[in-house]
């Protein structure tokens, strides 16, 4: 299976991502890390599309071993959820979509401005940068609202629902 997971930066996408991959036993596969990567190689700057078209090859090949994979990224456009759904189609593998949201706009707010980074180098954006991002609406997903959920409650109610 292919779990495909968006999200705004700061409502949680990767926290839950990881905790499912863990519960799961599956891959997790980050574009900010793989962004991030590009970045540091000096070929560019700007990691632009690759980031995510090496994210694909590694599901890909991940999903074609017979692993369940949890694609984690902001994946904010209808292309690249188109993509990802391509992705999952070309393995012969089931796709289910998830965004992750932050309901609650101070905390959200507050997750955005005091989150440190993980990923050596990587640049979070700010709060303005987060609210102005172009995000497509996403209908017939899957909604996990993180303001007033642990981790593990997030998680449960994800693999409740994925099982239906």
């Amino acid at each position: 299976m292919l779990i495909i997971f968006g999200g705004l930066p700061g409502s949680g996408k990767t926290t839950i991502a990881r905790a499912l991959a863990e519960r799961l036993n599956a891959v997790h596969v980050r574009v900010d890390t793989i962004e991030q990567a590009i970045r540091a190689s000096g070929i560019a700057d700007d990691a632009g599309p690759a980031g995510y078209i090496v994210a694909y090859g590694i599901a890909g090949d991940n999903l074609t071993l017979g692993r369940t994979v949890i694609a984690d990224s902001v994946n904010p456009l209808r292309i690249t959820r188109s993509a990802w759904l391509s992705v999952a189609q070309a393995a012969g593998v089931t796709a289910a979509e998830v965004e992750v949201v932050c309901s609650d706009k101070a905390e959200h707010r507050y997750r955005v401005e005091t989150r440190l980074t993980d990923v050596e180098g990587l640049v979070k954006p700010t709060w303005q940068a987060t609210c102005e991002r172009a995000y497509d609406d996403w209908p017939d997903t899957i909604v996990i609202d993180t303001t007033l959920k642990t981790v593990e409650a997030a998680v449960d109610e994800l693999i409740d629902r994925l099982g239906d």
